[in-house]
C-alpha cells in the first residue's frame, strides 16, 4: 500500500536537467546508512541534513545484512528499512535507492551473502541464470520494500540504483546483465528512474546501455587537479546526447569539488559518506587500499559533515552555503546548461596560472549567467575576469587550494521579482530571501568587492559604506574588505519594494544563521568540543571521568586460543573445509588436525595454505605465531626445534575481517569470488633452496622436440643477460621427491615478476610476486624424480629472488567449529556471570603473553547527555573485539607485529558506544583482547572515555 504521507512531485529527466514535478532541480545528496547508524539516530541524521541544506540522500541496502544465513530474512528492529525510508519521506528528503545486488561500499563482500561463494555454479554480477534465480529472491524481498516509497506512490525515492561500479568488475555481458535487473525491478512495480552509475568512466561497461537506464558517474579526483572540468565535461556531453543528465552519484566531500561539478552542468551531486557511521558486528570489509591488502576499520569515517557520533564539521557549513546558493538561483539554476570555459583569468605577477581554474559558465535557463572561479594553486589570488575582450570590473580574492567563488553576470533581477539586472560582481551571491517587500541579497568576499547594478532610473540607491559611481545605465558600488563586518547597502523602488544588500567576509557568511528584524546577521557560536576536523584531541578536559562514567577496575578471565566457546557445532572431516563450504561466513573459525611426521624427521616450519584473513596458528598447544595471508600461503619457521614432538596437534584460529568489498585479481582475498579459511596446514622437515643449476631455453632456440636439452646454458634462475627488454625464457631443473612425504611446495621469495610453473610436463600454477607459492604436491611421485619447467616473463631488471622447495607432512584429521557474534556473546555473558570463580580483578595496564587469549569485563555509566562515548584505546600488540551489552561495536588492531594490516577507513584505535544502545540494556562492556605479535606480548594500556 501507499504510504500515508502527503503526496510529492514526480520525476523526469532530459538531456540537461533534472525535473521535480516539472521544476528543473539541483539536488545536494548525502549518503546516509542505516545499517550504519542506530535506528534512534536515525531520524536525526535526516534533521542534521535538512538544516544544512540537504533536500536528497542516497542509501544502499546491503543484501547480507538481511539475508545472512541462505533463506533467514530480518527487516526487524536495527534492520527495518521500511521504517528509514517512512522517516526519510517524513522529513521530505528526496531518496535515491541503491538495493544492489553489490554495492562496494566498504561492507563485507559488497553485500553479496557469503553463501554465494560456496556456489561454484553460478558467476558472480553477470548474465548467469544461476545468480540471476539468487538475486531475484533478494529483489522479491526488497523491492516491494521500495516501491510504495516511490515519488509517485507518495514517498520520496527518486530513482533505484541497480547494481554499482560495474566496470570495475569486467562483466562479460552488461547489457544482459542490466536488462534483466530492469526486468526484476520493474517487475516489481519500480516506475521511478532506474540508474546504474559508472566507477572509472566506462558508460557502457557499467550499464550495456540498456534500454530504460539511466547512466551516471562517480568521480573521484583529486580535489586540486586543475583539468578536471574538462573531463566532467566530455561526460556531461556524452550523456546530452543519449538524452540524459549528468548525475553524479558519487564523488568526494568537499564542497569546493562539488562546486566545481556544478560548473560542469552536474544535476545531481553525491558525495559520498557525508554522514559517517560504524561497521558494528562483523560487517566489515577488506579491499585494495593497502599494498594492495587493507582492513577497513569498524569506525566508517572518511571526514564527512556529520561525524559518527553526530556531531557537525565544519564542513557542514560550506555545504549550508552551497544549498543557500542553489536555492537563491533556483529552478533557472536547475536548467542552467553549461557552456564551458569562458574567457579567462588574470591574476598579479609571480602566481601560477596553472592554479587557476575557469571561469567555466553556466548559462541559466531564465537569463544571465554564473561564473566559476577556482583556485587550485598554493597561494592566495586575486583574480580578474576577462570575457572574450572585455575585462570585467573589480577582482576576486580566492584563497590558496581550494578557494572559489560563483559569479553573477547579466542575471535579471526578476529572478528575486524585482526591476533590473545584477550586470556583475566579483562577490559570490550566496543567499536569497524574501519578506514582505523587502528581498535581501546576501554576498560574501574576502577582498574589495565590486557590484553592478542595472536599475530603473527611479530606484533610489542607498549605500553609506560603498563608494556609487554611474557608467551610462550601470550603478557601481565598491565595498572594501568586509573583514568581521557586515557591510550594508539598499536599493528603493517606486512601487515601495526595498532591495537589501549583505557583505561579509566568508567566514561570516558561513556562521550565519539567519537575519534578525533589522538584517543584522546572528552568527552561530562555535563549539570547543568536536565540530572540527575528523581527529578529535582527547586531552584531560575533554576526557574527564564523568559521574558513573568509565570502569575504574576490570576483570578478566583468560581462555583458550585453540578451542571455540561452548555450546558451537564442530564439524569433522577428511581435509581443511574453507569457512563459506561449511556455512561460517562471519566471525571465528577454529580448525584442529594431527600431524605424524616420518621417524628422524625433525621440523623446520609450517607451511599454512592459502589463509585469510587473519590466522592464528598453534603446534600442541603451543603458540607459533599470526599471520595476514591475503589468500596466499605463508610459511613460519620451526624456532625451538627441541620443543617439537614426533606427533603434533594443530590448531588453527581464524578470523575473517570481512570479505572483500572490491574486485582486485592482484592476491587471492581480494578477487571477490574469495573464500575465508585455509586450505591445509603442511609441517615442513625439508627446506631445500632450489635456486640454482637450472637449464635455460630461450625464446628463440628450436624447440625440445628438434633441438637436445643438453646443449642448454645452466645458469641461476632468472640468471640471463639479455638485451630484450621483455624477456621470455624457460628454465628447467629437477629434485628427486623424499619418498615419506605427501607435501611439496615451491616459494618464489623476493620474486617481482611472472611465471608459469610446470611440473612433469603438467601445468601446476601461476606465481605472481603477491602470491609467490605453488602447492606442487598433486604432480609429485613419492620417492620419485620430479621435473620443474618454469616459464619466466619478466621485463629486464626485475628481481626473482630465489626458488625453495619445502618438503614435508600434510595435517590430517580435521574439526572446525565458528561463533558468530551470538556465540562470542554467549561467551561473554557465562564468563561473566561465574565471576570471581575464573575472573581476576585487573588494573590497566595489562600484559598479554604472545598468542593467549583474554575476555574483559568492565560497567560503565550513561554519559551525562546520555548520548554515548567515542572511546580511544592505547595500547599495542592486540587485537580486540569489543561488544556492548550483546551487539559487537568495534574491532580494532593496535600497533604491533610486521603482520598488522594497513588499517583504513576511519580510526583504527577507537570505538563508538551508543548512547541509545546504553539506555537500552545497561552498560556491560565485553573485550575481548588477543595478543598477535609474537615477537612481544600484547599490553593494554588504557580506555579513554570521551562523552559524545
Amino acid at each position: 500500500m501507499d504510504v500515508s504521507i502527503n503526496k510529492l512531485p514526480t520525476v523526469s529527466m532530459s538531456g540537461h536537467a533534472l525535473h521535480l514535478n516539472g521544476s528543473p532541480e539541483i539536488l545536494l545528496c548525502a549518503s546516509l546508512f542505516y545499517f550504519r547508524i542506530p535506528k534512534a539516530h536515525w531520524g536525526e541524521r535526516m534533521q542534521q541534513l535538512k538544516s544544512i541544506g540537504y533536500r536528497s540522500i542516497d542509501v544502499y541496502f546491503p543484501w547480507n545484512h538481511h539475508e545472512l544465513t541462505e533463506g533467514c530474512w530480518d527487516f526487524e528492529g536495527e534492520k527495518d528499512a521500511a521504517f528509514f525510508l517512512k522517516l526519510a519521506a517524513e522529513a521530505g528528503l528526496w531518496v535515491v535507492a541503491r538495493p544492489g545486488p553489490y554495492i562496494c561500499s566498504e561492507w563485507d563482500g559488497g553485500g553479496l551473502p557469503g553463501y554465494l561463494l560456496a556456489d561454484t555454479t553460478l558467476k558472480l554480477r553477470d548474465n548467469d541464470p544461476t545468480y540471476l534465480k539468487a538475486v531475484e529472491r533478494w529483489f522479491d524481498r526488497i523491492l516491494p520494500i521500495l516501491a510504495p516509497f516511490q515519488a509517485d506512490r507518495g514517498g520520496t525515492i527518486i530513482g533505484v540504483q541497480l547494481e554499482n561500479e560495474l566496470d570495475f568488475y569486467g562483466c562479460q555481458d552488461p547489457a544482459g546483465y542490466i536488462g534483466s535487473l530492469r526486468d526484476m525491478a520493474r517487475g516489481h512495480g519500480i516506475t521511478v528512474p532506474l540508474l546504474a552509475c559508472a566507477g572509472q568512466g566506462g558508460l557502457w561497461e557499467a550499464s550495456g546501455f540498456a534500454d530504460d537506464v539511466v547512466v551516471t558517474c562517480n568521480f573521484y579526483p583529486n580535489d586540486l587537479d586543475a583539468h578536471f572540468e574538462e573531463k566532467v565535461l566530455h561526460y556531461r556531453e556524452q550523456l546530452e546526447a543519449r538524452g540524459m543528465p549528468l548525475l553524479v552519484t558519487e564523488t568526494n566531500r568537499s564542497h569546493f569539488l562539488l562546486r566545481r561539478l556544478l560548473s560542469a552542468g552536474t544535476k545531481l551531486l553525491g558525495p559520498y559518506l557525508q554522514v559517517s557511521g560504524t561497521d558494528f558486528g562483523f560487517t566489515n570489509a577488506t579491499n585494495n587500499w593497502g599494498s594492495p591488502l587493507a582492513f577497513l576499520t569498524s569506525d566508517y569515517d572518511f571526514g564527512g559533515m556529520i561525524s559518527p557520533e553526530g556531531h557537525l564539521r565544519e564542513e557542514a557549513y560550506e555545504g549550508r552555503m552551497l544549498a543557500r546558493l542553489l536555492a537563491a538561483y533556483g529552478p533557472s539554476l536547475g536548467g542552467a546548461k553549461a557552456q564551458g570555459r569562458r574567457g579567462v583569468l588574470e591574476a598579479g605577477d609571480g602566481l601560477d596560472p596553472e592554479g587557476l581554474i575557469g571561469p567555466f559558465s553556466l548559462r541559466l535557463a531564465e537569463g544571465g549567467e554564473l561564473l566559476f572561479l577556482a583556485n587550485a594553486g598554493s597561494s592566495e589570488a586575486d583574480v580578474a575576469v576577462r570575457l572574450e575582450d572585455t575585462a570585467l570590473h573589480g577582482k576576486t580574492r580566492l584563497a590558496a587550494a581550494g578557494g572559489s567563488a560563483i559569479l553573477p553576470y547579466e542575471v535579471p533581477l526578476a529572478h528575486w521579482q524585482l526591476p533590473g539586472r545584477l550586470a556583475f560582481s566579483t562577490a559570490e551571491l550566496y543567499w536569497a530571501q524574501h519578506g514582505g517587500n523587502t528581498t535581501v541579497l546576501s554576498f560574501h568576499a574576502e577582498g574589495e568587492s565590486h557590484i553592478l547594478l542595472e536599475l530603473p532610473e527611479t530606484a533610489v540607491v542607498r549605500v553609506p559604506e560603498a563608494a556609487v559611481t554611474r557608467e551610462g545605465s550601470i550603478t557601481v558600488l565598491v565595498f572594501p574588505p568586509p573583514g568581521e563586518d557586515t557591510l550594508h547597502g539598499e536599493v528603493g523602488f517606486d512601487d515601495g519594494r526595498t532591495l537589501k544588500l549583505l557583505l561579509s567576509g566568508r567566514r561570516s557568511a558561513l556562521d550565519m544563521e539567519s537575519l534578525d528584524e533589522r538584517c543584522e546577521p546572528i552568527l552561530r557560536q562555535h563549539s570547543a568540543t568536536r565540530s572540527g576536523p575528523k581527529e578529535t584531541n582527547h586531552d584531560a578536559a575533554a576526557a574527564e571521568n564523568v559521574a558513573g562514567g568509565q570502569p575504574q577496575a576490570w576483570t578478566r578471565s583468560m581462555i583458550s586460543g585453540t578451542e571455540a566457546p561452548a555450546h558451537t557445532e564442530r564439524i569433522s572431516s577428511d581435509r581443511a573445509l574453507v569457512l563459506e563450504e561449511a556455512g561460517i561466513y562471519r566471525g571465528y573459525a577454529w580448525y584442529g588436525a594431527a600431524v605424524e611426521l616420518p621417524p628422524g624427521r625433525a621440523v623446520k616450519g609450517w607451511l599454512l595454505r592459502k589463509g585469510s584473513d587473519v590466522v592464528s596458528l598453534y603446534a600442541d598447544g603451543r603458540y607459533l605465531g599470526t599471520s595476514v595471508p591475503g589468500g596466499s600461503s605463508r610459511y613460519l619457521e620451526e624456532t625451538d626445534p627441541a620443543s617439537v614432538a614426533a606427533a603434533q596437534r594443530m590448531a588453527a584460529r581464524v578470523e575473517i575481517w570481512g570479505h572483500t568489498n572490491f574486485h582486485d585479481p592482484r592476491l587471492p582475498a581480494l578477487r571477490l569470488l574469495s573464500l575465508k579459511g585455509i586450505a591445509g596446514i603442511a609441517t615442513i622437515w625439508g627446506r631445500y633452496d632450489l635456486s640454482g643449476n637450472w637449464a635455460i631455453r630461450l625464446k628463440n632456440e628450436a624447440s625440445p622436440a628438434t633441438a637436445g636439452s643438453g646443449d642448454r646454458p645452466i645458469v641461476d634462475f632468472g640468471g640471463w643477460l639479455s638485451d630484450e627488454e621483455l624477456q621470455l625464457h624457460e628454465f628447467r631443473r629437477s629434485f628427486k621427491a623424499a619418498a615419506d612425504a605427501n607435501s611439496w611446495t615451491l616459494h618464489f621469495q623476493g620474486f617481482e615478476a611472472y611465471a608459469r610453473v610446470l611440473v612433469n610436463g603438467r601445468e601446476a600454477g601461476e606465481i605472481r610476486s603477491i602470491d609467490p607459492y605453488v602447492d606442487i604436491s598433486a604432480f609429485v611421485t613419492p620417492g620419485g624424480e620430479t621435473e620443474l619447467t618454469l616459464r619466466l616473463e619478466r621485463f629486464q631488471g626485475a628481481p626473482v629472488g630465489q626458488v625453495f622447495l619445502y618438503e614435508g607432512t600434510e595435517a590430517a584429521d580435521w574439526s572446525l567449529a565458528g561463533a558468530g557474534e551470538q556465540e562470542l556473546a554467549r561467551q561473554a555473558s557465562e564468563l561473566r556471570s561465574q565471576g570471581a570463580s575464573t575472573s581476576a580483578w585487573e588494573q590497566l595496564p595489562l600484559t598479554l603473553d604472545s598468542g593467549t587469549v583474554a575476555w574483559l569485563f568492565g560497567e560503565i555509566g550513561l554519559s551525562a547527555e546520555g548520548r554515548g562515548y567515542r572511546v580511544h584505546v592505547q595500547g599495542n600488540g592486540l587485537k580486540l573485539t569489543v561488544l556492548l551489552n550483546d551487539r559487537i561495536v568495534g574491532r580494532l588492531w593496535l600497533p604491533g607485529g610486521e603482520e598488522r594490516p594497513v588499517m583504513t577507513g576511519g580510526s583504527p584505535d577507537s570505538f563508538y558506544l551508543p548512547g541509545p544502545w546504553m539506555a537500552e540494556k545497561g552498560c556491560c562492556l565485553s573485550v575481548m583482547l588477543e595478543a598477535v605479535d609474537s615477537g612481544a606480548p600484547g599490553q593494554l594500556d588504557a580506555f579513554t572515555f570521551l562523552p559524545v
